[in-house]
């Protein structure tokens, strides 16, 4: 559908606090997200709804599933998948493009979300671009993708 598959978070490595002391997420996504010592971590740099050949996609939903595609590459380089993602940190140009964004969000993390924070920010650096995404991704070492 977007290029990438949805694989489960590792429930055996990771413990999501959720305290029932504090509000309930307002979304799919957990409050914080505990890794493990011996535990790899991975630092994505925002990543843009820019294809390789340079294509932008006009609408936030299409360029919300190229962020994640350029994210799944990220991950792939270092033996990673979607699913080894901890946290997201989301930058979104208008509160507009929230429903596309979450969509395409809620699809790939349906169960056991990482920690997530979504903003509504003024701009890029090109106009163009309506979305821009960085994740933590963590892998146990020695586990393969």
């Amino acid at each position: 559908m977007f290029g990438w598959f949805t694989q489960p978070a590792l429930p055996h490595m990771l413990t999501r606090h959720t305290p029932p002391t504090i509000h309930p997420p307002f979304s799919n996504y957990a409050h914080a997200v505990e890794v493990p010592k011996g535990t790899r971590l991975l630092f994505c740099s925002g990543q843009l709804g820019i294809a390789a050949d340079a294509s932008i996609p006009e609408d936030a939903g299409g360029q919300t599933a190229l962020c994640f595609d350029n994210i799944q590459a990220v991950l792939a380089s270092a033996g990673m998948a979607l699913g080894d993602i901890v946290r997201i940190n989301a930058y979104v140009t208008d509160r507009a493009w929230l429903p596309e964004y979450m969509a395409v969000r809620n699809s790939l993390f349906p169960v056991a979300a990482p920690a997530s924070t979504l903003m509504i920010v003024s701009g890029f650096a090109r106009e163009i671009f309506k979305v821009e995404i960085e994740v933590i991704a963590a892998k146990a070492d020695g586990d393969a993708a």
